[in-house]
C-alpha cells in the first residue's frame, strides 16, 4: 500500500463534548468571486479526505474540494467520530444519529470561523442520511442540501438486501475490518466498469492510510432502522442525486421521499453511468457539474 499525504489545505479541530473532531478546509480561490461555503459529508466505509480530496495521477480534478475551491467555494469536510483522524475511543458503533451530532458541532465551528450565515451541504450514502438528519435538526444552518446515494425506507434496495444477511455480525461488534478487496467491492457490486482501476487503487490507498476498520453503526441503521429521516421536516432546497446503477436505493423509494419534501425548490437528478461512490466514477465531472449547477442556481426573483 502507498501511504497518502494530504497537502494544500488547512487542518482544523473542534469538540463535541470531550470528543475531538477533525476538519479539513480547502479555501476558495482568490481569483474568482466568493460562491459559498460547502460542507462535504462522507459515507460508511471511508473518512472524509479520501472521498473529497483524492488525487489520482493522470485523472484531472479528482479532488472535488479543489474543483469547487477553484470556482469560488470555501470547501470543508470532516471526519465523523470513529473515522479517520477524529476520536475513535468510545465503545459505541458510531451510528447515523451520532454522525448528525458531529455535523452540528462541525457546522457550528465552520460558521463561527468563516462568518458564513449558512452552508451548502452535500452528503453521500450514509453521509446523505447524516446530512438530511442534521438538516432536520438545524434547518437554519442549511441553505441547500444535496443527497447523493441516499436511501429512505430501504424498500427495493438490492445492496441493503445483501447487507442484511450479515446484520447479526454487525450487531455483535462495534467495528468491521476493511481491506483493499473491500474497497474494490464497492465499485464491483452494482455495475463493474463504472470506475477505472487506477482510481480504485488510489481510493483504497487513501482510505487504508487512515483506517483498517470501520464502525458498524451506519450499516446497522441502514439494515434495520430505516426510515431515519422525515422528509416533511427537511425544509432546505434539496437535490436528490441517484446513480443510474446504484443499488443502495430504489428509484421509487427516492421519488416517494422527493414528493414529500416541502420546499418547491427541489430537484431530482439521475446520473448516467454512475453506480456508487460517484466522485470516484468515470463520469465524475458530470457529477460535479450537476452539483455545481444546483449550488449556483440563482434565487427566483418572483414567487407566486
Amino acid at each position: 500500500m502507498t501511504a497518502v499525504q494530504w497537502t494544500g489545505g488547512k487542518e482544523h479541530w473542534t469538540r463535541k463534548g470531550d470528543i475531538r473532531l477533525f476538519l479539513w478546509q480547502k479555501p476558495a480561490s482568490a481569483k474568482v468571486a466568493t460562491a459559498g461555503t460547502i460542507l462535504f459529508v462522507h459515507g460508511s466505509s471511508m473518512a472524509s479526505q479520501p472521498t473529497f480530496d483524492l488525487h489520482v495521477p493522470g485523472r484531472p480534478h479528482s479532488s472535488v474540494m479543489d474543483w469547487f475551491a477553484e470556482r469560488g467555494f470555501d470547501t470543508w469536510c470532516m471526519d465523523n467520530e470513529g473515522y479517520g483522524r477524529s476520536d475513535k475511543h468510545r465503545p459505541i458503533n458510531f451510528d447515523i444519529s451520532n454522525g448528525a451530532d458531529d455535523l452540528a458541532a462541525g457546522s457550528e465551528y465552520i460558521l463561527k470561523t468563516t462568518g458564513a450565515k449558512q452552508l451548502l451541504v452535500y452528503g453521500i450514502s450514509s453521509g446523505a442520511l447524516k446530512a438530511a438528519l442534521f438538516s432536520e435538526r438545524h434547518p437554519e444552518r442549511v441553505a441547500k442540501l444535496a443527497l447523493d446515494a441516499f436511501v429512505w425506507t430501504g424498500e427495493g434496495s438490492p445492496t441493503l438486501a445483501e447487507r442484511k444477511k450479515k446484520l447479526p455480525e454487525f450487531l455483535a461488534r462495534n467495528s468491521r475490518p476493511i481491506d483493499r478487496a473491500f474497497v474494490h467491492s464497492i465499485f464491483n457490486r452494482d455495475h463493474p466498469g463504472c470506475a477505472d482501476e487506477a482510481t480504485k487503487d488510489a481510493f483504497a490507498d487513501a482510505i487504508l492510510t487512515l483506517d483498517n476498520a470501520m464502525p458498524t453503526g451506519t450499516y446497522v441503521d441502514m439494515c434495520s432502522r430505516l426510515p431515519l429521516v422525515d422528509p416533511a421536516r427537511v425544509t432546505a432546497a434539496t437535490l436528490i442525486m441517484r446513480g443510474e446503477f446504484d443499488g443502495i436505493a430504489s428509484l421509487d423509494d427516492l421519488l416517494n421521499f422527493f414528493k414529500l419534501l416541502p420546499s418547491t425548490s427541489k430537484q431530482f437528478s439521475i446520473m448516467e453511468g454512475i453506480s456508487h461512490a460517484s466522485f470516484q466514477q468515470k463520469n465524475y465531472l458530470m457529477v460535479y457539474h450537476i452539483l455545481h449547477s444546483f449550488f449556483t442556481q440563482p434565487e427566483p426573483s418572483y414567487r407566486g
